[in-house]
């Protein structure tokens, strides 16, 4: 029976298979992971489009080594000590911060694309569904101000479940002060950018996400206002397959143009370069 067994003798422990592939969400295909991270977590074979980390769109987005973060010291509060059946507001805030290493859902700063110097701010689901505070509010506003101050082009990514309503009207007021940011943005005939990513939902998609000069989407991502079943449910009407899709959304009127992650840089670059000539 020798010939069954097998010597270990001078091999190195096997790595694990989640450190060698990563297996796609939507198709469930196996791909290598050094392959995923190249293509900034798009599945080649059915051209997903996964969840990135703020840090992560910031690296596909800007040049390398050119963004300098703002407003870092900015955090969420809970006004109105907030508590549920699943506990209390503030420990699912330390939750997120142990989680993500983030204070707040959104990460603002200034950096440049190919060499244009411009303003972002990138949300990061991982933060409590993206959700919109008084503190992400905040980062957003003060980024959209630094920009017009500037003359910086602003650009903003946005993923959100919606408005973080454990801070009541305080989370609420931000669709406003986001949007009166901007506004000094529009009357200074600087640009606004606006990526949709998935998922972008309630409050978000209500106030700065939908307002750029350009509004951009990522291939198949979930747009919208309130959830698939809440609509059907209200109005007893079942809806398209497609309803709320990136696609659905620019054959209604409501976006510009929908761009691969591939294409997204150079995409914005192109954009800034026509409004840097007129």
């Amino acid at each position: 029976m020798g010939w069954f067994s097998r010597s270990d003798r001078g091999k190195t422990p096997a790595e694990k298979k989640e450190d060698v592939w990563v297996k796609c969400p939507s198709c469930s295909a196996h791909i290598f992971k050094e392959e995923w991270e190249s293509s900034f977590h798009v599945c080649q074979k059915c051209n997903h489009h996964d969840r990135m980390t703020c840090d992560d769109r910031l690296a596909m987005l800007l040049d390398d080594g050119s963004f300098i973060e703002r407003y870092a010291d900015i955090t969420a509060s809970d006004p109105l000590k907030f508590a549920d059946a699943t506990g209390t507001y503030a420990a699912k805030i330390e939750a997120a911060k142990q989680q993500t290493g983030l204070l707040e859902a959104v990460k603002s700063g200034r950096g440049s694309i190919n060499g244009m110097k411009v303003v972002v701010s990138v949300m990061d689901f991982r933060f409590i569904g993206g959700s919109l505070s008084s503190g992400s509010g905040e980062k957003i506003f003060l980024a959209a101000c630094y920009a017009q101050r500037h003359g910086y082009p602003f650009i903003m990514v946005s993923t959100s479940g919606g408005a973080r309503m454990q801070e009541g009207i305080m989370s609420l007021m931000q669709m406003a002060k986001t949007c009166a940011g901007i506004s000094q943005l529009h009357k200074a005939r600087i640009p606004y950018i606006s990526i949709l990513t998935d998922p972008t939902f309630g409050g978000v998609s209500a106030s700065f996400a939908m307002v750029g000069d350009v509004n951009i989407a990522e291939p198949g991502a979930l747009i919208g206002f309130a959830g698939r079943r809440v609509i059907e449910q209200t109005i007893k009407q079942e809806l398209p397959p497609d309803f709320q899709t990136a696609e659905y959304l620019i054959s209604h009127g409501f976006l510009d143009m929908i761009v691969k992650r591939s294409e997204m840089k150079n995409t914005v670059h192109k954009i800034l370069c026509y409004w840097n000539k007129s």
